[in-house]
């Protein structure tokens, strides 16, 4: 899948991930993924559904799913380089996420964020119904160097 609009293009062809411009942002200016090694972002492209944003052939924008491609899905990962956010960037690339052939007639479709609940709930996701029934085991600070 590739779409061109306004020069942006929006591919799902993993050859065009620039791996270092996406490791250089989640290292450096995320909050979920503070220090993560080049190695570990790219083993995590690997095994994903993954997306990109390109302006001029540069990695602009990048997501992915996690998963299965028949019952589950969990959005991960995604991001608009701050110069480019407020073009609607993102909301194009969430509906073509959404409609990519290998998502459609799961069960369920999951993310966790911690500001961009007004974008998500465009899409249709809302608050777990029952948080009680999920669990996790969660690492605080996996990727900080250990002294």
């Amino acid at each position: 899948m590739e779409i061109e609009d306004n020069g942006f293009i929006f591919s799902d062809d993993k050859q065009k991930i620039d791996v270092s411009a996406v490791h250089h942002y989640l290292s450096t200016e995320s909050y979920w993924a503070k220090d993560i090694p080049l190695d570990i972002v790219q083993k995590s492209i690997n095994n994903s559904l993954c997306f990109g944003i390109y302006k001029d052939k540069q990695q602009v924008g990048f997501a992915r799913w996690i998963t299965d491609k028949a019952t589950f899905a969990y959005l991960a990962d995604v991001y608009v380089k701050s110069e480019y956010r407020g073009n609607g960037l993102s909301k194009k690339l969430m509906s073509l996420m959404l409609f990519h052939k290998d998502l459609q007639g799961l069960r369920r479709y999951m993310l966790g964020t911690l500001d961009a609940h007004g974008l998500y709930a465009q899409f249709g996701f809302k608050a777990i119904e029952h948080p009680e029934r999920l669990m996790a085991v969660v690492v605080p600070d996996p990727y900080k160097k250990k002294d």
